[in-house]
């Protein structure tokens, strides 16, 4: 059960970092790159990129809470102990180097995404 819990909070994490990154990095990079008829049309494609906008801050406070909860997870369960079988304790600790991958990939989704949510615009102004 609890593995589910971890794989669930996994997803959970990347899911919100990656709506992060969707809210507020691509829109501001297509912008940049003189992109934004494709920004348009991605806007009219995909409503709930609008509304993902629009909500950016319970995007990211749902994100930062789920990076929080993954990360005290992981962090508790460094040495946690792995089964005695050859097979088993490789899976156990090839899962283990997994989560943190994906961990830090979700952490640095998501600084991109409040880098260009928040700071980036007040370095313009």
């Amino acid at each position: 059960m609890t593995s589910i819990k971890n794989s669930l909070v996994n997803y959970l994490t990347l899911f919100g970092s990656m709506s992060t990154l969707l809210c507020c990095a691509l829109p501001a990079l297509l912008v940049s790159l003189g992109m934004g008829a494709v920004m348009a049309g991605l806007a009219s494609n995909v409503p709930g990129l609008i509304w993902v906008s629009e909500n950016k801050a319970t995007v990211f406070i749902f994100a930062g809470v789920m990076l929080s909860l993954n990360g005290f997870l992981i962090w508790r369960n460094r040495n946690a102990p792995c089964p005695i079988d050859p097979k088993l304790r490789d899976a156990c600790i090839s899962g283990r180097k997994f989560s943190s991958r994906i961990y830090f990939v979700s952490l640095a989704v998501f600084l991109t995404g409040f880098f260009f949510a928040y700071i980036a615009p007040s370095l313009t102004a």
